[in-house]
């Protein structure tokens, strides 16, 4: 059995799954409501306050399937409950980050600033403390969701790996390069 596949998935209070006949999974909490469409070969099935993912062989494609849905599953019953959170902090001389409601504004250093409209359920809290780099905070149920608009945010402006100025997670270690030596003649 696949480690994470038979570990089954523990319903904190105020959240229900219900499980629909085409494949459907359906997540219910305090924060929202998720769904995931669910393999029909893979069985999800609800017993005493758990969600317990099962295959029906031990062929290749069905481990791998095992192990993803449980996966997506506990992180749709974790975003419901709790939510996840993103920080990216940006380095470099004169970078700003400013938000009017779901539109993000940066200025990383091109000759124009970037507008960038988020999805409505992503939420966006910009701060520039004094003498530190300014952060954007991300915040939804859908951690897939909030993955790829940290990864775009972070693709605006990639970190140097001299310098190292860009937009980078908090937190995040980047592997620095020496600069050229002036030469000996």
């Amino acid at each position: 059995m696949s480690r994470i596949g038979k570990k089954p998935i523990n319903l904190p209070s105020g959240v229900t799954v219900d499980v629909a006949t085409k494949g459907v999974v359906t997540v219910k909490g305090p924060k929202g409501t998720l769904t995931q469409d669910v393999n029909p070969d893979i069985q999800v099935t609800v017993e005493n306050n758990q969600v317990v993912v099962s295959r029906p062989t031990d062929s290749k494609r069905h481990k791998s399937m095992h192990g993803l849905y449980r996966s997506l599953i506990n992180n749709m019953v974790i975003g419901v409950s709790e939510g996840f959170k993103k920080d990216l902090e940006l380095v470099g001389v004169g970078y700003k980050a400013t938000n009017q409601g779901q539109v993000l504004e940066l200025n990383l250093g091109y000759s124009h600033n970037i507008f960038f409209a988020l999805p409505e359920s992503v939420s966006v809290k910009t701060e520039t403390p004094k003498g530190k780099n300014p952060i954007i905070s991300l915040e939804a149920i859908d951690k897939e969701l909030i993955g790829q608009v940290a990864a775009k945010i972070r693709s605006l402006r990639k970190i140097e790996p001299y310098k190292g100025k860009g937009v980078r997670f908090v937190g995040e270690q980047i592997r620095r390069k020496a600069g050229k030596t002036a030469g000996k003649k």
